[in-house]
């Protein structure tokens, strides 16, 4: 209170209305409450979406992710990185909010560092994946938001799982996580297989992610690439999403794939004689197609 005095500094006023938002620390909260404890209850909800996504194939593990971090209906940031390398032969998609994911990075590297040195080895990818699981899952219920894939090689070769804040630990092949994964798997689910081309598995990704950008408001910016082999992950590319997403418009479609098939079968169909018997009238009718004749278009190769 001496200090207060010698300063001349007096508390703001907390009722009058002002077009400007308090500085930090000084929340008008009701009597009596913390305001911690009120701001966490009846603070406002910022919503936060990304697009994130991982896949295992014969040649390794791709990751991809765009780079816009959102702040409710506010981009705070166009250009962030959403994979973090762990190690050399490991590294995770983040989706959630950023604070909590970097940090449990950092404590996920340090634990992993402390391990090699005790036993003279880095843990496998599983290894890592249930660690991270186990030290999340003890603050379940505190509002913590992560989930991530973790792309790794080891002596198994290449290893993908899904970790979530919660505890939840899964194994898979491809994963998809954030505001836009249901577009991105739309894209995913068709063109992938496990022994694609490594080109195939670029262009894949980029595709899914291009896609997803372009529907989902919370994601956009960049598309990051990356690789995960054998001899350690790689930093592909940075791709602008909206680029990306008008090339792939200009790539024939599948109707219209087609409607090019469809014109010679019509035209051949028109100009075979009529077989049935009987007297041919006047005007010979256009024959319709035989049932066997129909065909779905031929699908188009991934790009």
């Amino acid at each position: 209170m001496a200090l207060q005095d010698v300063c001349e500094w007096q508390a703001l006023d907390t009722q009058g209305a002002s077009p400007h938002l308090p500085q930090v620390g000084v929340w008008a909260v009701p009597r009596g409450c913390d305001p911690q404890t009120f701001l966490q209850i009846h603070g406002p909800r910022l919503a936060h979406g990304t697009t994130t996504l991982a896949f295992r194939f014969r040649h390794g593990v791709i990751a991809a992710a765009d780079t816009r971090s959102s702040c409710g209906n506010y981009v705070e940031c166009p250009a962030s990185r959403k994979v973090i390398p762990v190690h050399q032969h490991l590294l995770g998609t983040t989706s959630g909010t950023s604070a909590d994911c970097v940090t449990w990075y950092r404590v996920l590297r340090r634990e992993l560092r402390l391990r090699a040195l005790r036993e003279g080895q880095l843990p496998s990818v599983a290894g890592a994946a249930k660690l991270l699981s186990v030290m999340m899952s003890r603050y379940r219920g505190l509002d913590l938001c992560v989930a991530t894939a973790l792309c790794g090689w080891d002596r198994s070769g290449p290893a993908l799982f899904y970790v979530y804040s919660d505890g939840t630990l899964l194994q898979g092949n491809i994963f998809s996580v954030g505001s836009g994964s249901p577009y991105a798997y739309g894209v995913l689910d068709r063109g992938y297989r496990y022994d694609m081309s490594t080109q195939e598995a670029y262009t894949l990704a980029r595709r899914a992610v291009a896609h997803a950008t372009h529907r989902d408001a919370y994601s956009g910016g960049c598309v990051d690439l990356f690789h995960v082999r054998e001899s350690g992950w790689e930093y592909v590319s940075r791709n602008d999403a909206w680029v990306l997403y008008s090339e792939l418009q200009k790539l024939p479609g599948p109707e219209k794939e087609g409607e090019e098939e469809a014109t010679p079968d019509r035209a051949g169909e028109v100009g075979e004689p009529s077989a049935g018997p009987g007297p041919a009238p006047a005007p010979e009718p256009e024959p319709a197609p035989a049932p066997g004749d129909s065909r779905m278009p031929a699908e188009i190769e991934t790009l």
